[in-house]
This record gives structure tokens, C-alpha cells and sequence, in this order.
């Protein structure tokens, strides 16, 4: 797929990612925009996105986001949804949903594509890989860009740590960093460096975290007031739940914070034996086998409940399986 050929003759261009961005949606949106900036002079392109965490700030022209969502445009020629499905896009779905031709890009095995021309890749490491290799020409892609597809990929991968960097991924990786970032500044300065605020948050879910299932499981859980007590963002949780999985024997972490009162963001991370995005997909959400993430309602203790039911299911099944 080239993305230049599925846009052609276009006027108006949008480019939207799910709620609550991270660093894939943020990387592989901001990415593909300086990209069609350059490629498409003519053309209007747009991006809306939820504002980004403070760490992203390094990456060129992320002040032109439309963070309040408003645009003058009635209707878009083509609109991209990247790194979701329309369903988590908030308040770009309409324009998405209304656009001439709408195309979606992600790498999540849980969407099934919404749009007119869909390329969902699930073993791809990232959306930004997938925007990296759509881009035909080459030759226009500059350092600001190389760059903001780099911090993609090292988020959705860990720093090439997780299970879905391939020797593409790394491929990729480098031909990007030959474009002459620092990239270890950037991984250091994106991915590893927190704030006094995200440390205290962090220390606050590990000691408050509780384990179950024989040491098979663990979870932890932050709500509205201890999010006001810290007057920590929603992003200031990215991290976590990994941290949580690392704890020696766990194979699955559990981590939530309160959205409003019953309802909860949670996000689910496995050591290779659950398969996540099945449990988060049962319960209207989705992601990766290793990684996913689901909105659920009801108490903290009924959420757990629910899950874990169908974490021990998995296990159990694993185990029978085992044994024959």
C-alpha cells in the first residue's frame, strides 16, 4: 500500500489516533502529517489528537495538533484513522465517519478495519513501522520525520523488548536512525526519564499492589483521588502495568485507574501464556496478545473478579494441554 496513491486528488486530509495517545499513535500520526505536509503542498491536512504528554514535545510541529478538535472543514476528502478503530477515535469519528474516503492503518489484531480501504497488520511492531513502509517515496523523508516514526516504534516495542519487534522492526529501526537524530537522547528522554510525579504514582501502585492466583497475577488500581492527589494526568501512568509484569512468576498484571465513578481503564499485559487481547476483546475492548487494554464498569473488586475468571480459564486450559 502506498499512501500517497490512496490519497491522490485529495484537498482536505485528516489524521486522527485513539483516546488517550500514546507514544505509536503519537509518533505514527505526527509522523505521516510532516510527511503529507511535504509530499502534499497543496493539499490541507489536519491532525486531531488528545493533547500529548509534555515528553513529545521534542517532536517537530506537534503544536499544530487540534487538541480542542475544531476544524473549518465541512468535509474531509480523505480521512486516516491510525493505530485504532473508529469507535476510539472521540471526537474526530464524526469527520472520520463523514469523509469522501476513509482509510484505517493499525496494527491492533482485535479491529477488523472501518474503513474504505483498511490495512491492519497485527504482526507488524507498531503503526508507525506500518506508516514507515507505506511511504513510497523515501527520498522526502526528512530527520523530523525519521524521528517521529523512531518513537513509535520504541514505545509500542519497549525498546525492542517486547515480543513484536521483528528483524523488519529492527531493519526499519535503523534505517531511520541513519537519518541523524540522537536517537539513544530519545529514548532515554521519551521512554525512560519520569517526572517526580510519575515516579511517586509508580512507587504508590507497586506498594499498593496485590497478588493472586498463587503468584500468577498481580493488580493494582488508582483512583480519581489519589490521580487528584498527585494532580497526575492520565499519561503520567504509562509504564506501570509493564512494571507490574515484571515481577518474577507473575504472568499476568493487571492495572486500572478510575475514569468516573464504576468505571475503570484497564490496562492488561501477559508473559506470553494469557492471551490479553482475548479477555480485553470479550469485554469490548482489544489490543495485542501481550498487551491490551479494555474500559469496563462495575467496582474495582467485580472488574478483578471478571478478569480473573477468565485469565484462570486460559491457565487452566494451558495446563490440560500440558498434560497431554
Amino acid at each position: 500500500m502506498n499512501i500517497l496513491e490512496e490519497i491522490k486528488g485529495a484537498s482536505t486530509i485528516g489524521i486522527g489516533g485513539h483516546l488517550r495517545p500514546d507514544g505509536d499513535c503519537i509518533g505514527a500520526s505526527m509522523g505521516l502529517y510532516l510527511y503529507l505536509i511535504k509530499a502534499c503542498p497543496e493539499a490541507k491536512v489536519e491532525i486531531f489528537l488528545e493533547k500529548p504528554a509534555d515528553v513529545f514535545s521534542c517532536i517537530s510541529k506537534i503544536d499544530q495538533i487540534h487538541t480542542d478538535f475544531a476544524t473549518e472543514v465541512e468535509q474531509f476528502d480523505v480521512f486516516i484513522a491510525l493505530d485504532t478503530s473508529k469507535e476510539r477515535l472521540g471526537e474526530a469519528r464524526g469527520y472520520f465517519e463523514h469523509a469522501k474516503k476513509r482509510i484505517n492503518i493499525d496494527h491492533h489484531v482485535s479491529n477488523s478495519g472501518c474503513g474504505d480501504v483498511d490495512h491492519i497488520r497485527p504482526k507488524a511492531s507498531s503503526t508507525s513501522e506500518l506508516v514507515y513502509e507505506m511511504i513510497g517515496d523515501k527520498s522526502l523523508i526528512d530527520e523530523e520525520i525519521a524521528k517521529a516514526l523512531y518513537i513509535g516504534i520504541i514505545h509500542d516495542t519497549g525498546v525492542f523488548q517486547y515480543s513484536n519487534t521483528s528483524p523488519a522492526t529492527l531493519k526499519i529501526a535503523a534505517e531511520l536512525v541513519a537519518y541523524g537524530f540522537d536517537f539513544s537522547k530519545l529514548i532515554e528522554e521519551t521512554f525512560y526519564e519520569k517526572t517526580y510525579v510519575q515516579t511517586q504514582i509508580l512507587g504508590r501502585a507497586l506498594l499498593e499492589s496485590i497478588l493472586f492466583m498463587n503468584g500468577k497475577c498481580v493488580v493494582s488500581m488508582v483512583d480519581k483521588k489519589t490521580m487528584k492527589f498527585y494532580k497526575a494526568q492520565p499519561y503520567d501512568l504509562e509504564g506501570i502495568v509493564s512494571q507490574l509484569r515484571n515481577i518474577k512468576e507473575v504472568e499476568c498484571a493487571i492495572f486500572m485507574y478510575q475514569l468516573d465513578t464504576l468505571e475503570y481503564k484497564v490496562s492488561l499485559r501477559s508473559g506470553g501464556k494469557v492471551d490479553v487481547a482475548k479477555i480485553a476483546s470479550f469485554f469490548g475492548g482489544g489490543g495485542h496478545k501481550r498487551a491490551a487494554g479494555v474500559t469496563m464498569q462495575g467496582t474495582f473488586h467485580d472488574i478483578v473478579n471478571n478478569l480473573s475468571a477468565h485469565i484462570d480459564a486460559q491457565l487452566k486450559e494451558i495446563g490440560k494441554q500440558a498434560e497431554n
